[in-house]
């Protein structure tokens, strides 16, 4: 994930997916909220401890508006990431 530095999650520290739209599709990296990049079993080894990704910071707004109008996302929260 290149633009993981530019992509800072809410105040408050919530684990959650850095979003993109590849090739049509849409790519979602898991995250800790310490910012560490999780396996695909979202524990964090930096912390020691199971994450649950309940944020979601979209790359660019087609990405934003994709994840709006999906309803598997309702339960989410999700932001624009500022660049």
């Amino acid at each position: 994930m290149t633009h993981h530095e530019a992509c800072q999650p809410p105040a408050d520290k919530a684990d959650y997916f850095i979003a993109e739209m590849e090739e049509g599709q849409l790519v979602m990296h898991p995250f800790c909220q310490c910012g560490n990049l999780l396996d695909e079993r979202y524990y964090c080894e930096k912390c020691a401890r199971q994450c649950l990704c309940t944020d979601i910071i979209c790359q660019d707004e087609t990405t934003f508006r994709f994840i709006q109008d999906h309803p598997p996302f309702k339960k989410f929260r999700f932001f624009l990431a500022n660049k």
